[in-house]
């Protein structure tokens, strides 16, 4: 129990391990390291793999790709297949990021705003990047507004409004997560296993919801970068 009553100390035996052996990384680098070596391990399982008639694991994992590049496409277009790779990366990256603090001895990586902040500061360089691509000097159309004399005060709204999204981006996301680490930790001092059972399967429905919004935003803001200025 920490000190003056407050929330226990999680054990973390990642960082704890990586200290005992004199490796001094900050733990939200060393867990989100750990959950990148899963995800590559689990890569290289189903890509060697692969098969006409797919296994279970194959499966799965043509059911989650396959229905998010259908929801891309629905929702942005044929363009959004050149985006969707971008897209899909961060969904399967964010969400064993999420529900990695549900398991005992880890957290959270994204219960960190350094985490959150990295991944909201790419996604927007990406989607600007693809639109000046794109559009080359047009881009800066989209930032003018639909009527030519309003454009000097569009043009500052806008700019605003972008160089805010990477902050709404990292705080909405750290928000709900070290909110839900804070109460799961909160019902489970108090009551260690009725109590704490119900909230914990909530909450990996809610750590998923999170890892869907970055997504979907992120497929909002790729799809304003790809449309034509009006």
């Amino acid at each position: 129990m920490a000190a003056g009553g407050g929330l226990p100390h999680p054990v973390l035996l990642i960082p704890n391990a990586l200290d005992a052996m004199g490796i001094h990384v900050p733990v939200h680098i060393s867990l989100t390291w750990t959950v990148m070596l899963l995800l590559f391990i689990t890569a290289f399982i189903v890509s060697r793999n692969l098969k006409m008639v797919p296994g279970k694991l194959q499966n799965l994992f043509e059911i989650i790709i396959g229905g998010l590049e259908d929801f891309v496409v629905t929702n942005v277009g044929e363009d959004g297949r050149k985006v969707f790779p971008v897209l899909c990366v961060l969904f399967l990256f964010i969400l064993p990021l999420n529900w990695v603090g549900l398991v005992p001895g880890f957290d959270a990586p994204t219960a960190n705003v350094n985490t959150n902040a990295a991944m909201a500061l790419f996604l927007f360089l990406y989607y600007n990047w693809i639109g000046i691509t794109r559009w080359k000097f047009g881009y800066i159309k989209h930032f003018m507004g639909p009527i030519p004399a309003l454009a000097p005060l569009m043009m500052i709204i806008e700019f605003v409004s972008h160089l805010s999204r990477p902050l709404s981006l990292t705080l909405r996301l750290f928000g709900n997560i070290k909110g839900e680490e804070i109460v799961l930790i909160l019902m489970f001092s108090l009551a260690p296993l009725l109590g704490t059972l119900p909230m914990y399967f909530l909450f990996v429905l809610a750590k998923f919801i999170q890892a869907f919004i970055f997504f979907m935003l992120g497929m909002i803001y790729l799809k304003g970068s790809l449309e034509h200025a009006h």
